[in-house]
């Protein structure tokens, strides 16, 4: 089974003989660095490129192409080998596109040799950046690893190879480009677009976004232009955010845009992304880990003929082997409906603020018209021209929006449990489930232009990256909130979360703990304490810290040996084998320098393992440790416990507004809730 990986996860690898397989839909030079533990290159001779295509156990192509293989023998690398970081970069002085914002997302896959993939990774949220880092695999305690890195710059290979700690960064780069320029004539086209296998399309029947749009204008943005012959990545592709260039389904469709949080040009969850598709077409569909087609849904209920009415829209109408998963891929579907409705809407008013300043422009240079009657008049029809293109893009919007609430008011009462908002009658009835869910719900999206149009923010569960709460930081309007309240409201956030998941898991699945070294989140925590939900007592002071997290440490490297040797059964009798969720409040407060160091190991390591991270801090608290750090802020999904727009979608980028999910005033759900796990907690421990 394929690992689709986002930016900052790893994957182990069974092999040591494999193939690096890169596609970008236009070509790219690639190639590879070898180095040592550090991550430092052993000199120029430890490169391979165009120029000099091998090195013991790995050989690279010898020219730019569309699509690349890169063979890798793990078990020829040399002792002082730790790490290959493989790279891609747009071929400088041969034409063709400069920056890798304005094509289709690399993708890079490692396989074996009998073409099976490993780990893929769709490289999203590239702008103007011309090389990237695209993969590492390294070496860790006698085993290799692959991670996803995506790391971009701008500067081309040159202020890349300039990172990676070459002297001769400058003269290497020019040496490649000069060996690609010499054969490029034999540089390989990209191929055509594959044709969809399967059903993989939303029912047109209750789409508003493919319903045709009168807007004449399609929303191809210079981070949305669709590159002709561009390869359509297969469904399953994971995609973590990006820019413009569409995807089949991520597993988290949501990217941190915050500049505190951005991304080392390396997220959820989830590949070339086809364009913004033109009125009428289909939209990729597909469930985002399924390769095969699902029953399709039930008909929706069709208007009757000639009425001129849309379908109405159905519960669930979307492919799918449970109504869970419909109702996942609905949502899906409606997030990306608005995401293109709305950058069509921008585009056209783009478009036609910029005609309006062509037409005064024109008017303005014909010195007749400057002045007097005709040069107003002018003037006033351009006006017109604008306000009207305007309104006709803002009619096509608000169907659309239209379309949308109306699937929406009939969509959210129909959500399951781990889907529902709080103030759902689905939560008053609650029952510990049997199974665990699909997703889960950590709040809701908008966009300015449909500000009563909220969309579900579902996750696929186990959670493949942690959640970093921020108590730091600004409202929407940019004025400085109170910094006690927001550190409670990110507590009271952190609490929310922690039971939801505690409530979709079934009993002895899902264990928390929760370290407060100085007790600042007492009141807040006090529904998990009173309870009885969590694993321990919230762990206090630099002793509480080092217990809890040797004690995670360890479990993670008993599950890995475990899981390396294929030996699951020889785990401790005692080790709980339940999920695991490590809530972190008022970071770093309490920490030392090892504690920071298996907290990072920890982010990193552990949910492929099943041990789960919520932070719970402000990034400047930890500003003394530097970019010691930085790796550990970008492998979290930062979430906000007041409304921000911090958030973009994989398909054009929108910044959307996060609106965390919050417990109606005055209600008893939580406690009701959290009294039936606790309830069914000691019935499973007996």
């Amino acid at each position: 089974m394929t690992a689709e990986l986002i930016r900052g996860q790893n994957h182990p690898l069974s092999q040591v003989r494999l193939e690096v397989r890169i596609s970008a839909g236009t070509p790219i030079v690639a190639g590879a660095t070898v180095g040592d533990e550090q991550g430092r290159i052993l000199g120029v001779e430890w490169v391979a490129h165009p120029g000099a295509p091998t090195l013991p156990g790995l050989e690279v192509s010898r020219q730019a192409a569309a699509d690349h293989r890169l063979a890798v023998d793990l078990g020829a690398m040399p002792e002082s080998v730790h790490r290959i970081s493989v790279l891609i970069a747009l071929p400088s002085g041969v034409g063709g596109p400069v920056r890798f914002g304005a094509v289709a997302a690399p993708v890079a896959a490692v396989t074996g040799l009998d073409g099976a993939e490993a780990a893929s990774y769709t490289i999203t949220g590239l702008e103007t950046e011309s090389a990237v880092v695209a993969l590492e695999l390294y070496r860790r305690q006698d085993a290799w690893k692959v991670r996803a890195i995506g790391q971009g710059y701008a500067g081309g290979l040159a202020e890349l190879l300039t990172d990676q700690g070459l002297p001769e960064a400058r003269q290497l780069a020019d040496t490649i480009n000069e060996a690609v320029s010499r054969s490029h004539s034999r540089s390989v086209a990209p191929p055509p677009p594959r044709t969809p296998d399967g059903d993989r399309t939303r029912r047109t029947a209750s789409s508003p976004a493919t319903a045709q749009s009168t807007s004449p204008y399609a929303a191809q943005g210079p981070q949305d232009t669709p590159t002709p012959g561009a390869p359509e990545q297969q469904a399953g592709s994971v995609v973590q955010g990006g820019q413009g260039t569409g995807s089949a389904q991520p597993a988290s469709p949501y990217e941190v845009q915050d500049p505190q949080n951005t991304p080392a040009q390396a997220d959820p969850p989830g590949t070339p992304q086809p364009s913004a598709p033109g009125p009428g077409s289909p939209i990729d569909y597909s469930h985002p880990n399924r390769r095969t087609a699902a029953p399709p849904p039930a008909p929706p209920t069709a208007p009757p003929a000639g009425s001129g009415q849309a379908a109405r829209p159905v519960a669930g109408d979307a492919t799918g082997w449970s109504m869970d998963e419909r109702l996942y891929n609905q949502v899906w579907g409606m997030f990306e409906d608005l995401a293109r409705s709305v950058a069509a809407y921008r585009s056209a008013v783009d478009f036609a603020d910029s005609r309006l300043e062509k037409e005064i422009d024109m008017a303005l240079a014909d010195p007749r018209s400057r002045v007097g009657g005709r040069g107003e008049a002018a003037r006033e029809a351009a006006r017109a021209k604008q306000a009207q293109l305007v309104d006709q893009a803002r009619a096509a919007l608000d169907r659309d929006l239209s379309q949308l609430t109306a699937e929406a008011e009939v969509v959210e009462p129909a959500l399951p449990l781990s889907y529902a908002r709080w103030d759902n009658p689905v939560w008053h009835g609650y029952r510990v489930p049997m199974e665990m869910p699909m997703a889960l719900r950590l709040g809701d999206l908008r966009l300015p232009e449909s500000s009563e149009l909220s969309i579900p923010m579902l996750v696929r569960l186990p959670l493949e990256r942690g959640l970093w709460i921020d108590s730091g930081g600004e409202s929407l309007d940019g004025s400085l909130l109170d910094s006690d309240e927001l550190r409670r409201l990110a507590v009271d956030t952190a609490v929310t979360h922690a039971a939801r998941l505690l409530a979709v898991h079934p009993a002895g699945e899902f264990a928390v703990h929760v370290i407060d070294p100085a007790g600042a989140g007492a009141t807040a925590l006090a529904p998990l304490v009173r309870t009885g939900v969590l694993a321990g007592p919230p762990a206090a002071g630099a002793a509480g810290v080092a217990d809890v997290l040797s004690r995670l440490t360890q479990r993670v490297d008993l599950v890995q040996m475990a899981v390396r040797g294929g030996a699951a059964d020889s785990l401790p009798p005692d080790l709980d084998t339940a999920q695991q969720l490590l809530i972190v409040n008022d970071f770093p407060h309490g920490f030392d320098d090892r504690a920071v160091t298996q907290l990072r190991y920890l982010a990193d390591e552990g949910p492929s393992v099943g041990v789960h991270l919520m932070m719970i801090a402000d990034r400047e608290d930890a500003a003394a440790y530097g970019p010691l750090l930085d790796p550990l802020w970008r492998s979290l999904m930062r979430l906000t416990p007041v409304p921000d727009d911090h958030l973009a979608d994989p398909w054009v980028g929108h910044a959307w507004t996060y609106e965390p999910s919050v417990v109606p005033r005055g209600s008893q759900v939580l406690q009701q809730v959290l009294s039936q796990v606790a309830e069914a907690r000691r019935s499973w421990n007996r």
